[in-house]
């Protein structure tokens, strides 16, 4: 004999059932490109450690503290001042990457990186934004006009 299950009536109300927000694109590109920075702040100090560019505790003692940071900032994007932070980081990275051969390049790339994210991303958002607009905008047109019909029957 085959066991049977009855399927419980379950219905979902569409008011109270919120959609969720969209994360921002700027957040998540910007994310990853610090958490990616990070790890290469690593290995650029064990570089430094290892070309002895400057004493053990003080490439350590930076290297750690700036991939440290880096790896945290990605956590507080989308705060105010955190887009600051992440610029700033940029600019750290590329004025301390001059002590470490061929780093500069490295730090240019992040950069670029970085620049490209905020801008893209912020773009995507934007357009992400003028979407939801319209599509609420259309959604009370035919809502509206849907009334009226019925009305006039």
């Amino acid at each position: 004999m085959a066991k049977t299950k009855k399927a419980a009536n379950v219905q979902i109300s569409g008011d109270s059932a919120k959609p969720a927000k969209p994360r921002s694109i700027k957040r998540t590109l910007g994310s990853m490109v610090l958490a990616f920075e990070s790890f290469v702040v690593f290995f650029g100090t064990l570089v430094a450690f290892g070309l002895k560019v400057a004493d053990a505790k003080t490439v350590w003692t930076i290297g750690l503290i700036l991939s440290a940071i880096m790896i945290m900032t990605p956590g507080y994007l989308g705060r105010r001042g955190s887009y600051v932070l992440g610029w700033l980081l940029q600019l750290v990275m590329v004025v301390l990457s001059f002590y470490v051969p061929w780093m500069p390049l490295i730090a240019l790339v992040f950069a670029s990186m970085w620049a490209w994210g905020m801008i893209a991303g912020g773009t995507i958002d934007l357009a992400r934004k003028a979407m939801v607009s319209t599509q609420e905008a259309n959604i009370t047109i035919d809502i509206t006009e849907t009334a009226t019909q019925k009305e006039s029957k």
